[in-house]
This record gives structure tokens, sequence and C-alpha cells, in this order.
């Protein structure tokens, strides 16, 4: 039998580029049997391209991996899921409409084929669930449970496949703070079990939670493999950026302003099943110098909400207002001369334009507008200039601001995004996950602009499944679920009540 403190997994010298980008540089790394070993860094730091290397999803330019002692070179998801090792993706790769069972027993083998063999693989997969502790109900539709749940799913799914290492690639995002306890105790009974486990993410508190050893990666590189018991949260932090960083605000009382933007009595058929909301009797008031904050669980109307206010989508009934305008049947486009920004969650699809330069996303909604633009001639100097000082001030990682923005990694991705919309004469700021893969310097450096934006009167509203960033940043904590908003809180409020509110307890 194994010891734990056998090598499970080495990697020795891996490096990998993609076009204009070096995502990892020699990486030498040790995971050991029996241990959570946490990844620690900001999205584009190399952590999930590591893993991705691991798994076979994309392949080192040089360098090699060990797995017990011996040369892995053949790494593919085929291969890897052969020798043990599962990854559960930030976004589950599950088929809605099928049952729990049908996605488990996905692309297996069948004992007796063509035939699909069901109660066979039953069984098999409930012998796995009893010795793993893992309780699901496998005839439900993976869109009737809950998104822990489909969690559990994916681990399951990963465990009847074989795995004896599971990679989880930032778990937590979607979950509540109960969630996201419940996952902590499966792993810690997994990892009893023997099962190795690798855990990716950039919250401190939960890496110190939950791992064994530590290592931290920045740009590209491993800066460090601590065991947990010999760091701090603040150690980790200067090592993930290279200085001091302060988590810890002085957010200074302002008196509250005029109304900015009004939502009143907001709602929304869900287009497939005109019984049913997606949003109901939504009402929300956000005046001058306020951050109001918006928690819960991803997907409870949150984004909906979000397109109906920026005339991405129309509401089924209720009205908007902005600076005393009924802005309900407004375009997107007048509500930006309004004086609208908005940071959408989903940035490649909403945020940017992918093969366009970071150069041209930096002028997206205001390429028609002085200075960029003079009678109907761009201005390619203007437009230079102003790139490269939201390059400058965001610390966006790139080697030139022609590079298109398709090659940055998520987190610089975003960074683009935040420096275009708070470099405009803002007076409304919609911003949805506005630290999503950002370093925890970055997070910092965005969490003061927006409270610099507030002292200067701006109005923000601030959709955010990060309940830390909310309880950190807003004067008043709306809760939203299923399309409604069931409660209001502060940041006094414990995480505890807030958490029991995002998973639908009423208070």
């Amino acid at each position: 039998m194994l010891m734990a403190e056998e090598s499970h997994i080495t990697f020795r010298n891996i490096t990998k580029t993609f076009p204009g980008v070096l995502a990892l540089r020699n990486i030498n790394l040790e995971i050991k049997h029996g241990q959570i070993h946490a990844l620690l860094g900001e999205n584009g730091a190399g952590k999930s391209t590591l893993m991705n290397i691991l798994y076979g999803l994309y392949h080192q330019d040089s360098g090699e991996i060990f797995l017990d002692g011996e040369k892995y070179a053949l790494n593919t998801p085929k291969n890897a899921t052969a020798h043990g090792i599962g990854m559960i993706h930030q976004h589950f790769m599950l088929i809605p409409n099928f049952t729990i069972l049908e996605n488990i027993m996905l692309g297996q083998t069948s004992p007796k084929p063509p035939k699909l063999e069901k109660d066979y693989f039953r069984k098999e997969i409930l012998k796995v669930s009893a010795k793993f502790g893992i309780e699901v109900d496998l005839d439900l539709l993976v869109e009737e449970v809950s998104v822990g749940m489909q969690q559990k799913v994916e681990i399951l799914k990963a465990l009847y496949k074989g795995a004896k290492l599971l990679i989880l690639d930032e778990p937590t995002s979607v979950l509540t703070p109960q969630e996201s306890q419940e996952l902590f105790k499966m792993l810690h009974d997994l990892n009893n079990k023997g099962t190795t486990i690798i855990f990716i993410s950039h919250k401190l508190n939960e890496v110190m939670q939950i791992s064994d050893t530590i290592s931290v990666l920045r740009d590209g590189e491993v800066v460090a493999t601590l065991p947990k018991s010999q760091t701090s949260q603040e150690e980790l932090s200067r090592l993930m950026v290279g200085r001091n960083v302060n988590n810890k605000y002085d957010k200074a009382s302002e008196p509250i302003g005029e109304e900015i933007f009004r939502i009143d009595n907001i709602s929304l058929h869900d287009p497939h099943n005109k019984g049913r909301f997606l949003l109901k009797d939504i009402s929300i008031q956000i005046s001058k110098g306020e951050i109001v904050g918006i928690a819960g669980v991803d997907q409870n109307g949150q984004e909906e909400l979000a397109e109906i206010i920026c005339a991405l989508r129309a509401a089924t009934f209720g009205n908007l207002y902005m600076c005393r305008h009924d802005v309900t049947n407004s375009t997107t486009r007048q509500l930006i001369e309004l004086g609208l920004s908005f940071i959408p969650s989903d940035r490649r699809n909403q945020g940017l334009v992918m093969d366009f330069s970071i150069a041209e996303n930096t002028i997206l909604e205001t390429h028609y507008q002085k200075p960029f633009t003079r009678g109907f001639s761009l201005q390619p100097q203007v437009i230079s200039d102003y790139a490269e000082m939201i390059v400058k001030e965001y610390d966006v990682r790139t080697p030139s601001i022609n590079v298109p923005v398709k090659n940055l990694s998520g987190g610089n991705q975003q960074k683009v995004i935040i420096g275009r919309e708070l470099s405009r004469n803002t007076r409304f700021l919609l911003v949805m996950q506005p630290t999503m893969g950002l370093d925890v310097g970055a997070i910092e450096f965005v969490h003061q602009r927006l409270l610099k934006a507030r002292q200067g009167g701006m109005a923000i509203l601030m959709i955010s499944t990060d309940l830390e960033e909310v309880r950190k940043l807003s004067d008043r904590i709306l809760v939203m679920y299923e399309g409604k908003i069931i409660g209001q809180a502060d940041s006094t409020t414990s995480i505890e009540k807030i958490g029991m509110m995002m998973a639908g307890f009423f208070q």
C-alpha cells in the first residue's frame, strides 16, 4: 500500500505557451498521495492550465509528468481516466434533461451491448455511492436538483470511473456558504478514504480551511509550496501578488444623495413556460453615493435582471427609471448616453469582442463619440493612448494593446472591461462579478476603485455570488432567490444568516 508521503504526481519543468502569452514557465511540483493539495493563484497564474495538461485537455510544450514514479507521456482525458485521474470542472459537464443515473453511465461500456443494462449500472453506482457516503437519487433529472447536488453527481461520476485523484477547479464558485461547507466535509471524507485531491482556488480562507499543502502560482511559475500549518492568509496574499495586501477597507460613511436608478415591480415570464416567472415583483432603488449589493447563488434571476436593466431584454411587467427619466423602453445606447456603465459576468460573450484587439475593445460602446472619432474617421493615436492608459492603470498583463483580447487570460480580460467601464463619466454602474478571476491584489484595487466611485457620487448596483465581496462593499444587501428579493441585510449580518436566505429560507 502506498504511503501518504510518496509522490502521486510529479511535474518537471512543464512549460506551456499560447499565442502571445507564456502560461507556464518551468513548473516543478509534487503532489503526494493522500493529501489535499491546494493550487492558489489568480486566473491566469497557470493553475487551471497545469491541471488541464495533467487531465489531457492541453499538452505541454516541454517538460515531463510522472505518475507514481513512472513517466506519464500519453496525457489524454481517456488515459487520465484509465489512470484514476478525475477532473470536476468549474462549469459542470452534465446533461440537464438526463437523469443522474443516465449522466453517470454516459460513455460507459455496457456488459451486454447493445443493451444499456440500466439495472447493472444502478447497482454498481450505488456500491460506489455507499462506499464513499455520497447519497443521490439516481432517478431525478439533473435540472431538478440543486447546484450543490449537481456537484456531488460530478464527483460520484468521477469516483465511479475509478478516480484515485480528484481535481476540483474553483468548486465553490456556484455554491452557498452552507453548500461549500458540505463540500469540504465530503472532500475530507474522501481524503480519509485514500483519495488524493487537488483543490484549485483563489480564495484564501477556503484554501486555509481545506488543504494540507498549498502551492502558490504567480505569472506561470510556482513561487512557493508550504504546509498549511506553516503559513497564513497574510503570507499567502504576499506570495500571490508580491506585496502586502489590505483586505480590510475603511469604507467612509457618505450621505446618500438623490435617486439615480429605480427598478419598479419588474416581472419576467419564462419564455418557455408562461405560467412561470423568472423574475417576480422586483423593486430596488439605488441612490447617488451608495452601493447596493445583490447576493444569491448563481442562476436565481440575476442575469435576467441585469439584461432588463441594460435593455438587452424586455420585462413582462414593471418600469425602470434613470435620473428621473422613464427608461423602460430605452435602447442600450440611450442608457449609456444617460450615464450607464455595465460590467457583465459573461465577459467573453457580453463584455468583449474576442477577435478585436485590446485597444478596439476599450472603445466598444463609445467608438462613435469624440475624441475617438472625428467626423467619420476613427482617431488611431487617441484610441492607442486611451488603451495604454487603461492597460497601465488596471495592470492588464499583455505584450501589446494590439494583441487580440482572446489571447489574454480570463482575469486580464476582466481587467480590460473594468478599466473601460470605470474610465467613463458614469452616473449608474451595474456590475456583475466584478473580481471574478482576479488575484487578491487586483481584487483590492478594483474594490478600492468601486469605493472611490461611490465616494464620488456614483450609484452602484453590484450583483455577486462572492458573499464576502458583497458584505465588504455594500451599504445595503438584498438577497435574491428564485427570481425574488426575499430579504435585506447589511455588512453586520452574519454569513450564516445571509446563506440561509440564499438557500431560500425566509427570515
